[in-house]
């Protein structure tokens, strides 16, 4: 072994906003390290942090999240009140379902049943 992940950094245009975001999703509380640096220490225990970038996002993520859901629908409904957007319908099959959302500034993630 060479090491262990340490964190998952995302980059954005508004950091602190954007923690609070996921705060909501994942638990935990957002911390404002400063104007260009937050995190959140989720309560799953993995902390994801969110760095300012000059470039906005343009392309699909090369990585991406998958939040395991009780219930897609009810999950769907409160990210979307919160500032969340879905890509598509669920999709169903052999392995379960997933739906594809998108964060406040556009980074994609997927909620699993």
């Amino acid at each position: 072994m060479i090491g262990r992940i340490d964190e998952v950094v995302v980059d954005c245009a508004d950091p602190g906003p954007l923690a609070r975001f996921w705060a909501g999703v994942l638990g935990g509380d957002p911390v404002d390290r400063d104007a260009d640096w937050s995190y959140v220490d989720t309560a799953g225990g993995l902390r994801i942090a969110f760095q300012r970038v000059p470039e906005p996002k343009l392309t699909k993520n090369r990585l991406h999240l998958d939040i395991a859901v009780d219930d897609i629908g009810p999950a769907r409904e409160r990210l979307l009140s919160a500032g969340a957007t879905a890509r598509g319908e669920v999709v169903v099959d052999d392995q379960g379902a997933f739906q594809v959302m998108r964060d406040p500034e556009g980074n994609e993630f997927c909620l699993v049943h």
